[in-house]
């Protein structure tokens, strides 16, 4: 588990503020060549995709255009959710991002998340389809859909940049903090420019999902509804147990008495803390990086209930805990717009590039 470096965090406030600072136009010649080089990337990605035989499966990619998490996780397990019940069978295909390895994978409910990455394995979990991780995301779709015929629909989780795969139509996920000062890397967050006007023809066609109560940037798109689903101890999730508000509703009153430490691995713990507040909870704080390693707790032991994310969750096996504090696993309800899934079931279903066998 590795805190961030003085230079990452101070890059970060650079980032994450409204306008550029005077540091993140000292850093501008760089972001220049970033781009030129990224931009390079993506095009020989393209060109090496349109020499091979196109898939069988429309692909939806879903990724951001900034650097880091923005909610790409919950998206991708909505909108397999989403589209299971208007008749697609989704596979899903990741890079595996913190995992041991880069060959192919594909990752069962055994896999351990230090094989697989932190979300393929939540992904796994919680929607039930096949995934296969790789850093070659073509490959992992060839191997994902020769392995189980019965895919007719591949959902790429984190691939907008990874142009070597197809793609039929993309989810871009903001979160409240949209493009921050809206200068590439490394002067900013931003991944590739953030356009002018959406649909445009930089990127594939598809639709913006803001992770916030607002939209965060100037682009149109859908505010997606996120709240806590409840809660269960871990043991009893890792069988399958979903979460109760009940529980959670428990765990608030107890944090009555003495405050329940809180601990996330994600790309923004503050919001889970928020959300724990707002339920009622009273809690002590304990961010970690995101994907952080959880080989050696980082609570101390004689905490008595901790409350962790879905996303930490795989990474405790619940053998290895069965001493000190308690753990629960605290889940989020994180539900699309109808008319987003209608507008990406549409574009799939119409993509001349594939054959549907529907």
């Amino acid at each position: 588990m590795n805190a961030l470096s003085p230079l990452a965090l101070w890059l970060q406030r650079q980032w994450w503020r409204s306008r550029p600072s005077w540091g993140a136009w000292l850093l501008l010649p760089l972001a220049g060549l970033y781009l030129l080089i990224s931009g390079w990337q993506r095009w020989q990605g393209r060109r090496w995709a349109h020499r091979q035989p196109p898939l069988r499966a429309p692909v939806l990619v879903v990724g951001n255009l900034i650097v880091g998490g923005a909610g790409k996780t919950p998206t991708t397990m909505a909108l397999v959710q989403a589209l299971q019940q208007r008749g697609w069978h989704p596979g899903v295909v990741s890079r595996g991002y913190g995992r041991e390895g880069h060959g192919l994978l594909e990752v069962t409910p055994s896999t351990p998340a230090s094989l697989s990455g932190d979300e393929p394995l939540l992904i796994r979990l919680r929607t039930g389809v096949p995934l296969w991780v790789g850093r070659d995301r073509h490959a992992a779709a060839q191997a994902l859909l020769s392995a189980h015929p019965e895919v007719d629909l591949l959902v790429a989780d984190d691939g907008l940049q990874h142009t070597r795969l197809p793609r039929s139509a993309c989810v871009i996920v903001f979160d409240g903090r949209g493009a921050g000062n809206g200068l590439p890397l490394p002067a900013g967050p931003l991944r590739q420019p953030l356009p002018r006007q959406w649909p445009t023809a930089a990127l594939p066609p598809g639709e913006i999902v803001y992770n916030a109560d607002h939209p965060s940037t100037r682009l149109p798109g859908h505010c997606a509804r996120r709240q806590l689903a409840g809660a269960v101890a871990l043991d009893l999730w890792w069988r399958g147990q979903p979460a109760d508000l009940a529980c959670l509703r428990a765990l608030a009153e107890r944090s009555q008495h003495a405050p329940l430490l809180a601990c996330a691995a994600i790309a923004e713990p503050e919001r889970f803390f928020r959300q724990l507040e707002q339920a009622g909870l009273f809690i002590h704080r304990l961010p970690l990086p995101d994907h952080a390693r959880l080989d050696a707790t980082p609570w101390p032991m004689d905490a008595t209930d901790v409350l962790i994310t879905e996303k930490d969750a795989v990474k405790l096996p619940p053998e290895q805990h069965q001493t000190g504090p308690r753990l629960w696993v605290v889940a989020l309800d994180f539900q699309l717009p109808e008319e987003a899934i209608l507008s990406l079931d549409r574009m799939l279903r119409h993509d001349s590039s594939v054959h549907h066998d529907r």
